[in-house]
């Protein structure tokens, strides 16, 4: 008998930045955690360090600037300051790349690259990240939504420094009892806090938009995990979802993001997909 079984090539990935997220997945890759897929670049700000992070994977792996990441994969994960998102898209959607965004406040700034996506024929995919429901929401934005409110707590280590605090002198530093330091619409958010507040972007593109997806944010010392309370209101259902994150080793971003990467690659290449 003739064996007609093709081996398939395994995707290639690059990440761009080498933070909490970015050395997690690398890690992750580099295990052969993901089948299908193959860590072949990365980009970061400190090019010795993530020379010397990669040097001893399995595979080679080559350090690179971001312009050049698409030169060296099929995918490119996104893992770096809200700032470089256009630098790094860019020539990737040109090149017709896919660019997985986790600096999703950073599109909202930046629309003209959904425009560019689409007219170039590259993909901007938004993973689910830290947040619970967001199929449903999904789902519901496919009838009619009537209202998003979303309340975020979080320990104040993880707020700080925001420009949103800066900007109007909030000193959040010893703070004790929880208080709420924010009350507007998620483009809002976005421009305050864009180290902080990526899952209230994507709850907003998912669903009816950044300029009517209202959110409450609290510096709230009693809680150690990044808290992300919504109501979603819509002519199919009435949902209330809590979910509490566990901070990675940078308190401004929950751990479950970095999984959310790993499931979202492991998505694009199995034969049973669940989710919406």
């Amino acid at each position: 008998m003739t064996d007609t079984r093709t081996t398939v090539a395994p995707l290639r990935v690059a990440i761009a930045g080498l933070g909490a997220i970015g050395k997690a997945l690398a890690l992750t890759l580099d295990k052969g955690g993901i089948p299908g897929f193959v860590l072949t670049a990365v980009s970061a700000k400190n090019v010795d360090k993530a020379a010397a992070f990669v040097l001893g994977f399995r595979q080679p792996v080559a350090v690179v600037g971001l312009a050049a990441l698409g030169d060296h994969a099929d995918v490119v994960v996104e893992c770096a300051p809200a700032a470089l998102l256009p630098q790094i898209a860019e020539p990737l959607l040109r090149a017709k790349k896919k660019l997985v965004v986790l600096s999703v406040g950073a599109l909202l700034g930046n629309e003209y690259l959904i425009a560019m996506a689409k007219d170039t024929g590259g993909t901007l995919i938004v993973p689910t990240g830290a947040l619970i429901g967001l199929d449903a929401v999904i789902a519901a934005a496919e009838g009619t939504i009537h209202s998003v409110r979303m309340v975020t707590r979080k320990p104040p280590k993880g707020l700080e420094g925001a420009p949103y605090l800066i900007e109007h002198n909030i000193d959040i530093s010893d703070v004790r009892v929880p208080l709420k330091i924010f009350t507007g619409n998620a483009r809002e958010a976005a421009r305050g806090f864009p180290a902080n507040l990526n899952v209230v972007v994507a709850l907003a593109l998912a669903g009816i938009g950044p300029e009517k997806t209202v959110l409450e944010i609290w510096a709230d010392p009693t809680v150690v995990r990044n808290t992300h309370s919504i109501e979603v209101d819509s002519d199919a259902a009435l949902m209330r979802m809590t979910i509490e994150n566990i901070p990675s080793e940078n308190p401004k971003t929950g751990r479950i993001t970095a999984q959310s990467v790993v499931a979202l690659l492991r998505k694009m290449v199995a034969p049973l997909r669940v989710g919406t």
